[in-house]
């Protein structure tokens, strides 16, 4: 079979993982791919060690998932645990988008939309560990685990529910896991939350997370810390660092009150 092309992709449905993987490995470009490993630090040692990049670019990646919408859940996992980097996004995005579709106001409700949800969530954890860089959960995480968090569900309980309890359980055993990509989405899927005007998300994981060894943990708590203030509350910001700014890295500490005027900047610091 001779590969689509990028026109052939506008024009036909592509539902199997085969269809997609073909397509985005005839789009290989060797000086992107490059870059991209340098910059996801692919290199021995360094967090991505080991990741392999067609060296696709990120609007690329959405057209294909624009096309494979209709793609089934059951083919996602192929795409899931592929060794090309950009492949795992598309599988993560697939599922950010049939996930956002079942979750609009008219759906929140309905039986068969908590079911399909249920599903997605329940097929994002058990193939967490896949998305093994930032990007990956960065991109997928708010909009999959975060939303849910904020959703009905029969996940903990045969009627459909908040289940609150169980939630808390799912991302604690996420944030406990020795997976540093399990941890991360814990933290930055508390976006979703923040921004519907939750902060008990953000400031838990926040606090189980503060003396985390690693800088890219660092970086997602301030990071989702300096969002809970911008869009919640900066009075529950600064009483948070008021009890925690002097045990912060001083990278969480910067990322968290990086939207502070440049005095109160300079007193935080000062704590520090």
């Amino acid at each position: 079979m001779l590969p689509m092309t990028e026109k052939d992709i506008h024009m036909e449905t592509i539902t199997t993982a085969q269809d997609i993987i073909q397509y985005m490995e005839s789009l290989h470009d060797e000086e992107q791919r490059r870059v991209l490993m340098g910059f996801f630090k692919t290199g021995k040692g360094e967090y991505g060690e080991g990741d392999e990049f067609l060296g696709i670019k990120v609007p690329q990646t959405r057209e294909v998932v624009k096309a494979a919408k209709d793609t089934p859940l059951s083919e996602i996992p192929t795409l899931l645990k592929s060794h090309w980097h950009e492949v795992r996004l598309c599988g993560w995005l697939l599922l950010v988008n049939k996930f956002e579709r079942l979750a609009t106001k008219r759906l929140i409700n309905n039986p068969d939309a908590i079911r399909q949800r249920d599903e997605i969530v329940t097929l994002y954890l058990k193939y967490a560990e896949q998305a093994n860089n930032w990007d990956l959960v960065d991109m997928s995480a708010p909009k999959v685990i975060g939303h849910w968090l904020l959703l009905p569900t029969c996940l903990g309980g045969k009627t459909a529910g908040l289940h609150l309890e169980y939630k808390q359980q799912v991302l604690d055993s996420l944030a406990q896991s020795p997976c540093l990509w399990k941890q991360r989405i814990s933290m930055v899927c508390t976006w979703k939350t923040s921004q519907q005007g939750d902060p008990s998300w953000c400031l838990r994981y926040a606090e189980m997370h503060l003396h985390h060894p690693h800088d890219l943990m660092h970086k997602a708590v301030g990071w989702m810390l300096r969002e809970m203030g911008k869009r919640i509350s900066m009075d529950i910001l600064r009483d948070f660092l008021e009890q925690h700014a002097h045990e912060m890295s001083r990278t969480t500490l910067r990322y968290a009150i990086e939207k502070m005027a440049e005095g109160e900047r300079k007193r935080w610091m000062g704590k520090k």
